[in-house]
């Protein structure tokens, strides 16, 4: 191989020009003991400041308690792979634990099959509106507005480049979606799936009606259900009663860190119609030679396993670290642990919209029951109430001005079980000083 590339050595052909090479050592630090290297990422961390803050952030993302049997258990070196097991059925401890996530999911959202998960909530609702096309063959989609503005942004990167046209139904005033037009926006027959939220970006609690679901089923379109914040599904009626035959969303609540943005855990599940339009991987309990129980991969639909053509997507693998987390989080809570601490979030949410709203300027801007986060209206600019708030060390939501120009005076704000009753208290003392100070400049 060296004669045919034309080099006379190993040596030779690995070889760094002289062009290249470094003139002196690299100022690198030295060898460091364990107790050392753990005294120098000490001192790195005391460098930032984030611990300190007092945090109301959420819309997709919450913080919530995980309990350590998540991680002593996820973290097992039996868990642990770098990519997909492509033998799977050798992990029948995975498979197995796949198999209980996919049960969960559809015990949870009241239908009859769900996935072994996909990358986030924005792509399982991409993939959801594909499956919709296909078992239709429409191309077009009608989205609520109050659906998280980063998950539309995935669905019109998807839509794109499948030559799809997506629309948009407008909120109400309470923070619903708008469904006084969807008679006539149906009427034409265009729509592969109706889209909605719930609960939605405002936190407002926004199922479609019985009503509404059976005329979108009668015209042929798919309503396609959106939760962001899993631990509502443990308190709100399941998307099945209201009409939904897909359900798609995000499982971080589940045992999984906000961790800088990711990585997270989607979740598709559906009626048995959609079975096989479903992407990534199913997972299915059977029995081997000798009558034991054994778990096998029943369905993959993706190119790597099957011809191109014949996927139903191009997503080339699954968060299964993840959802392994989400299922040990779920077996842990129990039924009741996960009621619990989804009452435990309705509480503090009204505790912060209560104390919030009792402050002079400030009031909620929808009337709708919410769940985990209200939105809130604030004197002035929400982005200047949050620098203000950020001087005073806490993180008071997110500006809904960055997403809807008709509401920059308006903060979206999160509680969960992990924000005290102290913490909302400084938030409202905060909050009195900024509009104090407003008031003044006035």
């Amino acid at each position: 191989m060296l004669q045919a590339i034309g080099v006379a050595s190993l040596d030779e052909l690995v070889r760094v020009p002289a062009a290249l090479t470094l003139r002196s050592p690299l100022a690198v630090t030295p060898q460091l003991s364990e107790s050392e290297i753990a005294d120098r990422f000490a001192q790195f961390a005391a460098r930032t400041t984030a611990g300190g803050y007092t945090s109301f952030l959420g819309a997709g993302a919450y913080r919530h308690y995980i309990p350590p049997v998540v991680g002593a258990l996820a973290m097992r070196g039996e868990f642990l792979t770098a990519y997909t097991p492509y033998q799977a059925e050798v992990s029948q401890g995975y498979l197995q634990a796949t198999y209980e996530w996919q049960s969960y999911i559809a015990l949870l959202t009241g239908l009859d099959v769900a996935n072994a998960s996909v990358y986030d909530g924005a792509t399982a609702l991409a993939e959801a509106v594909i499956m919709a096309v296909n078992a239709s063959g429409r191309k077009a989609v009608l989205v609520s507005r109050a659906v998280h503005p980063n998950y539309r942004a995935v669905l019109r990167t998807y839509a794109e480049g499948l030559e799809l046209t997506v629309d948009e139904l407008p909120y109400r005033a309470d923070g619903r979606t708008e469904t006084a037009s969807l008679d006539a926006a149906l009427a034409d027959q265009r729509y592969a799936a109706l889209v909605v939220q719930t609960p939605n970006i405002f936190g407002v609690i926004d199922p479609l009606t019985s009503a509404d679901s059976a005329r979108a089923a009668a015209n042929g379109t798919v309503v396609i259900g959106v939760v962001a914040e899993a631990l509502s599904l443990a308190a709100l009626s399941t998307p099945a009663s209201w009409g939904a035959r897909i359900c798609v969303g995000e499982a971080q609540s589940f045992g999984n860190a906000v961790a800088y943005g990711g990585p997270h855990v989607g979740f598709i599940a559906a009626g048995n119609e959609h079975l096989r339009r479903m992407p990534g991987r199913l997972v299915g309990k059977s029995v081997d030679a000798e009558g034991r129980i054994a778990y096998v991969l029943t369905l993959q639909a993706r190119e790597q396993h099957i011809r191109r053509e014949k996927a139903t997507s191009n997503i080339c693998t699954n968060q299964a670290h993840c959802a392994l987390c989400a299922t040990i989080y779920l077996a842990a809570m129990g039924k009741t642990g996960l009621r619990d601490c989804a009452a435990l979030n309705l509480a503090r949410t009204r505790e912060l919209r209560d104390a919030v709203t009792a402050v002079d300027g400030f009031s909620a801007r929808f009337a709708a029951p919410v769940f985990n986060e209200v939105a809130i209206r604030v004197p002035g600019r929400a982005s200047d109430v949050l620098r203000a708030l950020e001087d005073r060390a806490i993180l008071g939501g997110l500006d809904l001005g960055r997403f809807y120009p008709e509401l920059v005076d308006t903060l979206l704000m999160t509680a969960t079980e992990l924000t005290t009753s102290a913490d909302i208290a400084r938030l409202a003392g905060a909050l009195a000083e900024v509009e104090t100070r407003a008031a003044a400049r006035i």
